[in-house]
């Protein structure tokens, strides 16, 4: 997971009851496995004193940035997303690499038929 991010900022209030999220992907930061992904990645952990609510910002490794609040995820979605966010990025990366425009656009016709298709398929 770290692999694809330059930097991760965790923030939140111990006493907070919603830093469940936060303080379970800081962990999962902090595992050896994600270290050992991407060692040059800093995590950079706030606590904080106030009723801010518990956030992770992530910085993907081509300047991208999301804050995701943490009140209302849980650790795995907030990884989820991560991951899934970086597989959109590797894919218009090759897009692009290839020469070819993305994000790809079908024809209305062939959406309705591969729906279709799916819907017999089941």
């Amino acid at each position: 997971m770290l692999k694809h991010l330059s930097r991760v900022r965790i923030e939140f209030n111990a006493f907070d009851r919603r830093n469940a999220a936060a303080l379970e992907f800081l962990a999962q930061c902090n595992s050896q496995k994600a270290r050992e992904s991407n060692p040059k990645c800093d995590v950079a952990v706030k606590r904080r004193t106030d009723d801010h609510p518990p956030f992770v910002q992530v910085t993907f490794n081509n300047g991208q940035e999301e804050t995701m609040d943490c009140t209302q995820l849980t650790a795995q979605s907030i990884r989820r997303s991560i991951l899934d966010r970086a597989e959109e990025m590797e894919t218009a990366q090759m897009f692009k690499d290839a020469g070819l425009q993305w994000p790809v656009v079908i024809p209305d016709q062939e959406a309705e038929l591969a729906r279709r298709m799916q819907g017999k398929s089941r």
